[in-house]
């Protein structure tokens, strides 16, 4: 088969400037989106919500019953996984009061119950609970509610995210590794069956594997840190394994591992035996086509159970139709790893100048457009799943990161149409380039053929006049002259062999001087060897260069890859973001709910401030919304005497209702802009006049503290 290198010209030949300058203008652009949404994906992704919500409570939050319940129960939008103290009631006096066993309500998923030891006292009791959504990610929350009549409660109510955010960190880069590293995987292998292999795209394939199974083997250590919120020490505490496995995510984890495993025998035998056995006699090509055969099931059959592991924990084994749900994303799946780690294998073959066939380029590029087909028909499917409406596409988190995702696959299907474009002028260009390459080494054999036969006479009759030995040498060196097949150009140092290369170098065996020190020598040897594997690089490098197709197609199918790996983490962002279809469900359970239709002004508080210095004085606004019991959000403005925006080192704020006992409660403040603080969640658990403690701090040294009352409506 032709390849690319061996078909491409052997002069220097350059690209016009106008494809020179568009495809630097191009590579621009995909740097500064890739910067870009870098840079707004570590901002979601740490704002990625839950996807269970907790609907709806019995007793209802902050409600006061007159008799003691038999058992408190719990409502989600979606199923929950349920540990033994996934929901703890505590009196007063931060005593549990519960019986220790949590469970479903009939049989409900979405539903959780812990029964109550009966005899209790009037007073606030404070609910805590905690649980993991069925696609793997946890949730958790408190609420109050009284019996007889409110009381002072020493109860703590926890506040913020249900995982520390480290261990959170670390788990979603986990997440994002493992799909990069199975897309790499299942791309590189099917590119090096179907299309090419070659040692880069050997090191894609592995590098995969590696990545995948490193990263799977750390999101199976984080799973129980990330699940119970504890830090990071919680990773060597290896006796929660046990827990983790008994999960469906868990064990999703160790089936992936164990698969994995396969795959190292997978690719042991692609990359050995199965590539060995290319360049083999017809009398082998049986024996060959029956691997070929085996390795397409088993890696078939491994890629089905890897995807499968994602798809039986993740989105699609909760909600509608999860029947269909779940085959349709293993496709989807599937086909991210043929076409992505398809096009990094294709990047990095072009990119180092190994010689891949015109053929197989073609054949990639039929995969490729096979893969965006079943991209396409899986995604508008999962769309209509997880979004549900029109307006969920630019109401909610996860409509408006798919969004993102629409718009990076529209650019990735317009490069790749580029691709497609220098392809096929790839092939027509190659074909024209080999006829006229063929027709100019005929020319060129038979002119330098007839020289070299009438050099060789005349050497042969002169010798001849010396003697009959004499004679003898010279008619074999001019043999072996007029034999030896003339170069010409770059090509010639891309496939020289070591004997080739030492003979021009003048180390000919002949001139006995060059090439016994070269034997006699190893240094000398080495440091011939590295000459010439420099020059064979050097020339390989010089002939991709010099084909105007094939650096076009190069630089067209890295951009391909740049905008890929964004796009790969757009895919794990929306995969950690709570569907938009029930966070609409979840928005009209809301407002269906008694005082769920309030509409009350948010309320405002002035703080100014004077740490000492000039430069420390200014004025604060705290302002609570809707400053009612149960979720509020909270922002804080600071800003200088005549109302410019300005940024303080820290700014601390607490909570507490001295009536009751409760607090303080310290609530994390996240800076969003210059002189700009908020907290997304701040629990409110009862009515009251509430102190709000405010530390503004300016400087190292310089702070102050100032206190405020809210009023929290009933």
């Amino acid at each position: 088969m032709p390849s690319l290198t061996s078909l491409a010209p052997a002069g220097p030949t350059a690209a016009p400037s106008r494809t020179t300058a568009t495809a630097r203008r191009l590579m621009a652009i995909c740097g500064t989106l890739l910067a870009a949404l870098l840079c707004a994906l570590s901002v979601g992704a740490s704002s990625a919500s839950a996807h269970a919500a907790l609907t709806s409570t019995d007793p209802a939050d902050g409600s006061v019953v007159k008799t003691a319940p038999r058992e408190v129960t719990l409502n989600f939008s979606e199923g929950v996984l349920l540990s033994g103290d996934s929901v703890r009631v505590l009196d007063p006096k931060g005593k549990r009061v519960d019986t220790g066993k949590t469970a479903h309500v009939g049989g409900k998923s979405s539903t959780a119950a812990a029964g109550l030891h009966s005899g209790l006292p009037d007073g606030t009791y404070t609910v805590a609970w905690k649980a993991v959504s069925e696609d793997s990610h946890p949730v958790s929350g408190a609420f109050t509610f009284s019996i007889g009549a409110p009381s002072k409660t020493t109860a703590k109510v926890p506040t913020g995210e249900a995982s520390d955010s480290t261990v959170s960190t670390l788990y979603g880069i986990g997440r994002y590794a493992a799909y990069g590293g199975f897309a790499a995987l299942v791309g590189g292998s099917v590119f090096a069956g179907l299309c090419r292999s070659s040692r880069p795209v050997r090191k894609i394939a592995v590098g995969g594997w590696v990545t995948a199974f490193t990263a799977s083997l750390l999101l199976l250590l984080l799973r129980g840190p990330y699940t119970d919120g504890e830090g990071i020490g919680g990773i060597l505490d290896l006796g929660r394994l046990g827990d983790v496995l008994s999960t469906k995510p868990g064990a999703a984890l160790l089936s992936r591992l164990l698969l994995l495993g396969a795959a190292a025998v997978f690719l042991a035998v692609l990359f050995g035996s199965y590539t060995r056995r290319t360049g083999e006699r017809e009398a082998d090509a049986r024996r060959r086509q029956d691997l070929a055969f085996g390795l397409g099931f088993g890696g078939t059959v491994m890629a089905v159970g890897l995807s499968a592991t994602w798809a039986m924990a993740e989105h699609a084994s909760v909600g509608l139709q999860r029947q269909l749900a779940m085959p349709v994303d293993m496709i989807h799946l599937i086909a991210v790893g043929v076409w992505l780690g398809g096009l990094a294998s294709l990047a990095v073959t072009l990119r180092a100048g190994e010689p891949i066939g015109r053929t197989a380029v073609r054949r990639f590029s039929r995969l490729a457009f096979g893969s965006v087909v079943a991209l396409v028909v899986t995604g508008l499917y999962q769309s209509w799943r997880q979004v549900g409406s029109w307006g969920a596409l630019t109401d909610t988190e996860y409509g408006r990161w798919l969004l993102v995702k629409v718009g990076l696959v529209a650019v990735l299907l317009g490069i790749a149409a580029i691709s497609r474009r220098w392809t096929g002028r790839l092939t027509d260009a190659t074909a024209d380039t080999a006829e006229e390459t063929d027709a100019e080494a005929e020319a060129e054999s038979a002119s330098e053929a007839a020289p070299a036969a009438s050099e060789a006479e005349a050497t042969a009759e002169a010798e001849a006049e010396a003697g009959p030995k004499a004679g003898t040498k010279a008619a074999a060196r001019a043999g072996v002259k007029a034999a030896q097949p003339v170069r010409t150009g770059a090509a010639d140092a891309a496939v020289d062999t070591p004997a080739d290369a030492e003979t021009e170098s003048g180390d000919r065996p002949g001139d006995g001087a060059g090439s016994d020190a070269a034997d006699d020598d190893p240094e000398r040897a080495a440091q011939l060897a590295r000459q010439r594997a420099a020059k064979d690089k050097t020339a390989t490098l010089r002939e991709r260069d010099a084909d105007r197709e094939r650096s076009a197609l190069r630089r067209s199918v890295i951009a391909e890859t740049i905008v890929a790996v964004v796009l790969l983490a757009v895919a794990t962002v929306l995969s950690g973001t709570q569907p938009g279809r029930a966070e609409t469900e979840q928005a009209s359970a809301s407002a269906t709910e008694p005082g769920g239709q309030l509409n009350v002004d948010p309320v405002s508080v002035l703080v100014p401030y004077n740490t000492g210095p000039k430069s420390g004085r200014g004025k604060a606004v705290v302002m609570i919304e809707p400053a009612l019991p149960g979720d509020n959000a909270l922002h804080v403005f600071t800003t200088d005497l005549a109302d410019r925006p300005v940024d303080v080192p820290e700014v601390k704020l607490s909570l507490t209702l001295k009536s009751k006992g409760i607090g303080p409660l310290r609530i994390p403040l996240e800076r969003l802009s210059t002189g700009h603080w908020s907290a997304k969640t701040v629990q409110l658990p009862m009515a009251g006049t509430w102190q709000l403690s405010l530390t503004v701090r300016t400087s190292d040294i310089d702070q102050v503290t100032e206190t405020r009352n809210v009023k929290v409506a009933q």
